[in-house]
């Protein structure tokens, strides 16, 4: 019998709010900071969004950006564009106006939905620096395709709309669907190159693995899962927004991961499960108040180290977790862990592949098909994998090849019971506290300094974040830059989790990174930024 995703569950979102909502009408599907929602109501929440979307004229096909927050507005507005065949282009929150600038160009977005402000940003400034026009009325020259800007706030330009005026608008006729091979999601990852890549991912891609991450995860109906991970990533669309809905769970959200706020919700929301990278689980395991708080979680998903799944076991009762491996181009979990298996195999890191997909590791030296227990490339094929990088063929083909397999770029291992180990990156990617960075990136924002000659980043092992950034400068003949000004010039140039934590100026790198042939190599670098650490670390 040949394996259809399609049998087990909806592949489509449209599909999807339906059933939840005949299955558990009264379930809350979401508890955010600006309030809630049960699946019952998100039907006419959805409906009513869509049909103001028709009024802009939004179908599908249509590339629409979206600048917010975790809350309800994010949430159906991405439900709602999912349900109509629109793509949804979320924007990191973090980034700068160039970066933010990029992504919105690369990708064609028609039309934006933005907060006013979130946390300390303000995005109206931002957008003020990309396209001035918006005091007065789009498109911009400098992003010709963006015609209509919606504000969810107070600070709305003249040549905006507000958030009301978009709801009263709502058409009184709206017929609109997707198909499951519709894209969804366009979603930016840093990849390996300086320039960020939309990864295209369809309602199939992240529908089903929604449904079987949430199934391993062990989400029943009416669970609550807490997940702080963004929505403006594929952690928060596929495997927080997407899982519940799948699996009738309530999400749990926040603005901002904040460790004692995140105790009190689990406690007072009676969360059943959690999801996190190593530095949340981390946080909320070191915090002084978590003793003190009467959790009842039972499982979770956690990005992270053996030594952290084992802790957050015994310290916070949540007895089922499971890891998981995945990247945003496989929408995003290749595989995962299971609740029902044993302890020592869950926390180990040795996880079942998604139903349906093939996974074969292949030689890093000569492209061959490696036995079981030897490392190699991790390889992927079938109905997870993205469709392309949007507007980027060549790079597409270097991901994809014609027979569908796609390379991750990532080390692993299958044993004999088919269950894959991931062992690290052969990519040079750093992961800041969640986040992936291109060194490549920082340093093209870094060569951008009028006294900065050549630099190097490299990844250093920090305590909150597990990774940061760190960089080695050669400066211009003549030029007088101290590592700190360097610091501080980055932090207006790049988003925060990008500015390098440390940085060291040097005469060149002969003596402690280059080969022969004038090669940079990492590792040693990143060894050498490692045992300076250590150097100047107080005994």
């Amino acid at each position: 019998m040949s394996f259809v995703i399609d049998d087990l569950c909806p592949v489509t979102v449209q599909d999807a709010i339906v059933r939840a909502a005949t299955l558990a009408p009264d379930v809350e599907a979401l508890v955010a900071p600006d309030g809630r929602l049960t699946f019952g109501a998100l039907v006419g929440r959805v409906a009513h969004i869509s049909a103001s979307l028709d009024a802009l004229g939004i179908g599908r096909g249509d590339h629409i950006g979206l600048c917010l927050g975790n809350s309800v507005d994010f949430y159906t507005l991405f439900l709602a564009l999912g349900s109509r065949g629109a793509v949804a282009v979320p924007i990191n929150t973090r980034l700068k106006a160039d970066e933010i600038a990029y992504a919105l160009r690369q990708s064609r977005v028609t039309q934006l939905f933005t907060a006013d402000t979130l946390l300390n940003a303000d995005f109206i400034a931002t957008l003020r620096q990309i396209a001035p026009a918006i005091d007065h009325r789009l498109p911009d020259p400098a992003l010709p395709e963006l015609t209509e800007i919606v504000v969810l706030g107070k600070n709305v330009p003249a040549g905006c709309m507000t958030w009301d005026a978009f709801m009263d608008g709502a058409s009184a006729h709206c017929d609109a669907a997707a198909t499951p091979d519709d894209t969804l999601l366009i979603q930016y990852t840093s990849g390996t190159t300086a320039y960020p890549k939309g990864v295209m991912l369809s309602h199939r891609n992240m529908l089903a693995n929604g449904f079987v991450s949430g199934q391993r995860i062990g989400l029943r109906t009416a669970d609550r899962f807490h997940s702080a991970r963004p929505f403006f990533h594929v952690a928060g669309t596929t495997l927080s927004i997407l899982a519940c809905l799948q699996n009738l769970a309530t999400l749990v959200t926040m603005t901002r991961f904040e460790p004692a706020e995140a105790l009190s919700l689990l406690e007072q929301e009676g969360c059943t499960h959690f999801s996190g990278n190593d530095t949340m689980a981390l946080m909320l395991l070191n915090h002084p108040d978590r003793p003190h708080r009467k959790l009842c979680l039972r499982g979770g998903w956690i990005a992270g180290s053996q030594a952290v799944l084992r802790r957050f076991v015994t310290d916070m009762g949540a007895t089922e977790v499971v890891s998981g491996y995945g990247l945003s181009e496989a929408s995003p979990n290749i595989a995962q862990s299971c609740w029902w298996e044993p302890e020592h195999i869950r926390t180990a890191g040795r996880m079942r592949p998604q139903p349906g997909l093939e996974l074969r590791i292949l030689s890093p030296a000569d492209g061959t098909e490696c036995a079981a227990g030897e490392t190699g490339e991790i390889r992927v094929r079938g109905w997870s994998v993205m469709r392309g990088y949007f507007d980027m063929p060549e790079k597409t083909a270097e991901a994809l090849t014609d027979d569908g397999w796609l390379a991750t770029g990532d080390l692993g291992r299958l044993g004999d019971d088919g269950r894959l180990e991931f062992l690290g990156r052969l990519k040079n990617i750093i992961r800041v506290g969640g986040e992936n960075v291109s060194p490549e990136d920082v340093e093209d924002r870094l060569h951008q300094h009028p006294a900065i000659k050549q630099a190097q980043v490299v990844g250093i092992p920090d305590e909150r974040l597990i990774e940061a950034c760190a960089a080695f400068i050669v400066l211009n003949e003549d030029a007088d830059l101290a590592p700190q000004q360097v610091i501080e010039w980055a932090r207006g140039k790049m988003a925060g989790f990008k500015v390098p934590r440390h940085v060291w100026i040097v005469d060149g790198f002969e003596e402690i990174g280059m080969t022969a042939s004038s090669k940079i190599q990492k590792p040693k670098l990143a060894a050498h930024a490692r045992s300076l650490l250590e150097k100047e670390s107080p005994a």
